[in-house]
């Protein structure tokens, strides 16, 4: 009589059997959390009430955790169980802007001579930075009057100005930074040593 095929007897219970990207997430997590916090695999075995064998096949991968073994083991490392999982979800979006090939954008500056190149920007709920590149040649004409929300920080790259916001004005030079409140007027209130080029980064506190 032909046998009843049955669960292969390696030791595993069949719901442990590895099922792939999830369980290197979980196995790195685990670890990266154990050493950063310094516990040994034998304390957190005693932490968590289970085997360090089971402890060490979870940080190799070698076998898929149950809800509750996932629950002992954020109570131990002190986190949340969603921080076991940190890194599983789809790809993160990125932008790459090569020198020279920032798209061109109209502002409220354009028809004074700015010239303005995106360096990159994401989309949706994701987009909380705006990087430009500013480019002020023999014809700009200073603009003091740009307002809008969020925090610009701005990064001179070559010439010299003296830029306002609010009352105040700082003279900058190559290398000079400058981080404000983007409600208060500010740009260029005095165009010293041309080309002038910098680099502007606003940062919005909520999704825009």
């Amino acid at each position: 009589m032909e046998a009843t095929p049955g669960p292969a007897h390696d030791g595993s219970p069949p719901d442990e059997t590895p099922s792939g990207h999830l369980e290197d997430v979980i196995a790195l997590r685990v670890r990266e959390l154990r050493l950063a916090k310094g516990i040994s695999l034998a304390e957190l075995a005693r932490l968590t009430g289970m085997s360090k064998a089971m402890l060490s096949k979870i940080e190799n991968a070698q076998t898929s955790c149950s809800l509750s073994s996932l629950a002992r083991l954020a109570d131990a490392l002190a986190v949340p169980v969603t921080a076991l999982f940190r890194g599983l979800d789809a790809e993160r979006e990125a932008v790459f802007t090569p020198a020279g090939h920032g798209a061109r954008i109209v502002r409220r500056g354009s028809n004074v001579g700015h010239l303005y190149q995106l360096l990159g920007s994401l989309r949706g709920e994701h987009k909380r930075l705006e990087p430009l590149l500013v480019t002020l040649t023999e014809a700009s004409e200073v603009f003091p009057l740009f307002q809008h929300p969020g925090t610009e920080f701005l990064y001179m790259l070559d010439g010299v100005m003296v830029y306002g916001h609010g009352d105040a004005r700082y003279e900058m030079h190559a290398g000079d930074s400058l981080v404000f409140d983007g409600e208060g007027p500010h740009g260029p209130a005095e165009l010293v040593e041309l080309p002038i080029r910098f680099l502007t980064v606003t940062g919005y506190g909520h999704v825009v």
